[in-house]
């Protein structure tokens, strides 16, 4: 189980590093001039939204993987690893298949009132949420209900502060960060942490 937490933490803190997370939000405060701290508390509304659709979703598939334990007992100590090792899988090829986030130039040029450009990013960070996380949801549901409740804790904590920690980090001079690069990066090692996840868990339970 310990194994299920350090990886929750790893993917938590690697995808805030995701360009979709940030690219936004960045470009949208430096075309309307917002002070530091505007963006800042903006990160932070906009991350706590994109933590909760995540944890609506991976709290669901928690509790399906405590009643798949109930019925199947020991045989989903196995079944979880190797959901695991194809969420992981999935994320590796993603990242390398898929068509990279680019901002909208129509949401960046003036003039919108910021409570639209606010709403319109808030409802993008709802409808995105963090799929790579859901698995280890399902994989804590095996243990129980502690066991999912701590997955969330960790993964709500981390996430937010990483969000808002890299927004300011890049507040200053964004534009010259490689944001495919890191985008690229950071897909990599999320879907290599989930399929080693996997792995051990074949082992150590």
């Amino acid at each position: 189980m310990l194994q299920l937490f350090i990886a929750t933490l790893l993917v938590s803190l690697l995808h805030a590093l995701i360009p979709s997370h940030w690219i936004p939000l960045l470009s949208v405060s430096k075309t309307y001039k917002w002070t530091k701290k505007e963006t800042l508390i903006m990160s932070f509304y906009l991350s706590c939204a994109h933590v909760l659709s995540s944890l609506v979703i991976g709290i669901l598939l928690g509790v399906l993987g405590l009643k798949l334990n109930e019925t199947l007992g020991s045989a989903l100590h196995w079944i979880s690893p190797l959901i695991l090792i194809s969420f992981g899988v999935y994320f590796l090829w993603r990242h390398h298949t898929h068509h990279h986030f680019h901002v909208d130039d129509e949401l960046i040029q003036p003039p919108i009132r910021k409570r639209q450009l606010f709403l319109s990013l808030m409802m993008f960070m709802i409808l995105s949420p963090c799929l790579e996380i859901t698995g280890f949801f399902f994989g804590a549901g095996s243990f129980g209900y502690s066991a999912i409740f701590i997955v969330a804790i960790i993964y709500t904590l981390c996430s937010i502060i990483a969000m808002v920690l890299w927004v300011n980090f890049l507040y200053v001079g964004f534009q010259n960060i490689d944001a495919h690069r890191w985008e690229h990066r950071s897909g990599i090692w999320t879907g290599v942490t989930i399929i080693v996840t996997g792995i051990l868990s074949f082992f150590i339970h």
